[in-house]
Order: C-alpha cells, then structure tokens, then sequence
C-alpha cells in the first residue's frame, strides 16, 4: 500500500524569479525530447499535470543559449590569447574592452542558463514514470485481475465487522484514542497487541528466509528525501505529516527511508540485487478520505508495517517485480485468506510507479474487498533522483592514451517496494474472516508460535 501522491516542482516559485530546485535529478531531457509523442501519450494516461511542452520548450531554449555562451566563451578565450603577444598600447586597448564586454556579457548569459536550468529541472520532475506496456489503460475500474485466490467464507451466523468484534474481545479503543490524539487513532488491547507483534514477527521470519536483511528505520526524514521517492510532502491533499519550522516529515511507508540509504552513492554490481525488509511505523493524513469504507481499523493516521524493499539491475526488475508478488501472495495464502491480485490501471499509478499489483483481501465484516498491499516497480524513477548508481562489472574496461583506464560508464538501479504486512489491514481480515458464532476468533496456525501458542481469542469472562 504505497501513499500516492502527485509530483510537484521542490521549491517555491517567486514573482519573476525562479527559485533554486532543493535538488536535481539526473532526467534524461534528450531522450523525453526523442520520444516526445510515448512520453505525451503516458501523460495524458496517468491523468498526470505534467506540462511536456513547456519541457520541450525549455529544453530547446537551455540547448541555444548554451552553444551561445559556448560562443562567448571561446571569443573571450581568442581575445586573452591575442594578448599575450607584443602588441602596439593602442590594440592592446582596444583588446581589453573587448575582453570586458565580452565577460560583462558572459556574465549575463551564464546566469540566464542558471536559471533557465533550474525551471527546466522544477518542470521536468512533475513529469510521471514511463509505464509498462502490459499495464491496462484507464481508471481503476480498467485494472486487470491477475489472479484470484480461494473464495469468501459462509457463515451460518450473523457476520460482525472488526469494529464490533474489536469491542466485544476487548481488543481495540476508538473512543479512548480519540479524546486522546484525535479520530482515525487507536488503541489496540489484550491479545490484539500480541497479534500485531506476532503479524510483525512472522512476516519479518518468513520474508528473511527468501534472502532479505531486516531493518528498522528512521520514522522522521528529510523532506527532500521525500520528494525524491516520489511524494509531495506539502501539496495540497498531501498524505504527509511535515514537522513545522523545519525541513523534516513522519514517513508514510519504509519505502521512504529505505530508498535513502544508498542515496548518492555507486553500488557495487556483484552486490546487486540488495534486498531489504523493514519494519516502522507510518503516518499519513489521510486527507480527503471519508465515509463508511474508511472506517475503524482500515484507513487511520499511524500503523505498523512491514515493507520490502529491492535494488537491482536495470534489466531484472521485471522478474524481482514478480517475485515480490508471489512473497506476498504466499504470504496471505498461509493466514488462509480469500484474495485477488490486480495489475493496477494507469489512472491508478503513482508518478514513480512503472507498474503496480495490488492485492485485495475479502472483508467479510465490511461487506467487501479491501487493499492490504501493493509491489510497485519504479525502474529508475526514484535512483535518478535519489542519485543511486552501479558500475557494470563485465564491460570491458578500456585504456586512454595517457595509460589511464577508463572504467564501465556507471547505469542507474531499478528500484522496487511491496508491503509485506499493514498490520492494521491484517487485524480487519482476521478478526472478520476468523470469528466464529461463539465470539471468539480462530488464531491462524502460522501466528500461534509467535503468540505463546493462543490458537483463539474468547471473550473475557466478566
């Protein structure tokens, strides 16, 4: 479950002057202007409000007035040359104004490319990801079932939602949490502590089997680290908590604080892929998120989660990208739930996202399928501006005349994330699919090691 939000321009734009980007990313403008109609096309798809022309238009502009300043520069180079032979005062003179004109002039112009640069790179962030050509056009409506596991569960008694249940077990406090912190807060009590611990315990054991090294990240980042995964920390109907007076944000997702660690840094390639399983809590606003298919544990302001992370190769992403589905397809078919699998459609894509699977778990209780997780392939959206490269060990290197050797030009790593376990989705699922007409609720065999071997939840005796 990736927080989706919009890519904007990092930094302000003030009256008649452009503001210096907070950061680059290393944008490939000749290849967005060779393939202008694809790159307007997948615009146009992703419901996107990236302005290409303006791109294009900028783009031209910085290429003409860097061949001029390139003109200004080796006539002011002819002119210190000419110097410095014997000439009579009267030429030398003249050369010298010359010089200062020529300089005053380069001056000028070497500022304008400056700041034309700086508008270009604010414009060209706003443009999405490319997208995978598999990837169905349209709303989410359009997106592609890929698979459909088991089928809903028949109950022979009156189903209760997990806010129902949450409350009979003594397990959760909506109202508790609210006078306390707010609404879309709460407290979790009894043995739905030890089920989220357990969920985190399990999911952490089973994904490090598969050769990912676990972490427990930083819950506060930079803001502009933020924005180079992809998040717009402070545009409207922003998912992201910022920290006031400061350049720091609550994450949303691991995705974020992952993504950093190997920021401006070359990779080795004999260490790719680097895998990684990381645990943290995640804040969102939830801005613009109402009414009854939100409510209780499903969409609220701070979770637990376990998130993968993958760095690899440019050409493996697509086959790391689908074994991340099937570690969490094999992940919720062991806690027996009902789910399918879809190939999101492009109107459903976040900027970085090439393209994203999504599952969704039958919520008996709230009468429907509900998101409880996602893998996404970001190919180099993020590492372009996370500025994360690795150098191709099997290119031949080659030796410059001076008996220097010239090393493999580096490539960007493709990036990939996938939740592995959003507790508070989990808890709906198995509260509600597992309840029984007791009132208790059945403890999956897979959790019941990791909770001191509860294999069900009763009510308390009063």
């Amino acid at each position: 479950m990736a927080a989706t939000a919009a890519l904007a321009p990092a930094a302000e734009i003030s009256e008649n002057k452009v503001v210096k980007p907070q950061w680059k990313a290393a944008i490939d403008f000749k290849w967005i202007r060779d393939n202008k109609e694809d790159v307007a096309v997948n615009i146009k798809n992703r419901n996107s409000n990236a302005n290409l022309e303006l791109v294009l238009e900028l783009y031209d502009k910085m290429l003409n007035l860097q061949k001029e300043v390139e003109g200004l520069r080796g006539e002011r180079n002819n002119v210190a040359n000419k110097m410095k032979g014997k000439l009579e005062p009267s030429e030398r003179q003249k050369l010298v104004e010359e010089g200062k004109n020529l300089k005053e002039a380069l001056t000028t112009l070497e500022e304008d490319l400056i700041n034309l640069r700086d508008e270009l790179q604010l414009e060209a962030q706003c443009i999405p990801n490319m997208t995978h050509p598999d990837v169905p056009i349209g709303g989410e409506d359009n997106s592609k079932l890929r698979n459909m596991v088991g089928s809903p569960r028949k109950f022979d008694f009156p189903v209760k939602d997990h806010l129902q249940i949450g409350k009979e077990l003594d397990l959760i406090d909506f109202d508790a949490a609210a006078e306390v912190s707010g609404s879309k807060f709460y407290y979790l009590k009894n043995e739905a502590v030890m089920l989220e611990m357990a969920l985190i315990n399990w999911t952490l054991t089973e994904v490090m089997k598969r050769g990912f090294t676990p972490l427990i990240t930083p819950e506060v980042v930079r803001s502009s680290v933020v924005e180079k995964c992809g998040f717009q920390p402070r545009g409207e109907n922003t998912q992201v908590y910022s920290i006031e007076d400061s350049d720091q944000c609550l994450i949303g997702t691991a995705e974020i604080p992952v993504g950093g660690i190997h920021m401006d840094s070359i990779v080795a390639e004999s260490s790719l892929p680097i895998k990684y399983v990381a645990f943290s809590h995640c804040f969102r606003t939830e801005a613009g998120a109402a009414g009854t298919a939100s409510r209780g544990l499903y969409r609220v302001h701070q979770f637990s989660k376990v998130e993968m992370f993958i760095l690899c190769k440019q050409e493996e992403s697509d086959m790391y990208h689908e074994e991340l589905i099937k570690i969490e397809e094999d992940l919720f078919s062991s806690l027996g739930l009902h789910y399918k699998t879809l190939d999101m459609a492009t109107g459903d894509l976040g900027a970085p996202a090439y393209r994203k699977f999504d599952v969704e778990a039958w919520m008996p209780g709230l009468e429907r399928y509900g998101e409880i997780s996602s893998a996404s392939n970001c190919t180099d959206y993020q590492s372009r501006r996370l500025g994360i490269r690795y150098r191709p060990s099997e290119s031949p290197s080659t030796t410059s005349k001076k008996g220097k050797t010239n090393q493999a030009a580096t490539k960007f790593v493709h990036t990939l994330n996938a939740t592995a376990c959003a507790v508070p989705r989990m808890l709906v699922c198995l509260l509600e699919n597992f309840q029984q007409e007791d009132g208790s609720v059945i403890v999956p065999d897979a959790l019941r090691p990791f909770m001191g071997g509860i294999e069900a939840i009763y009510p308390k005796s009063r």
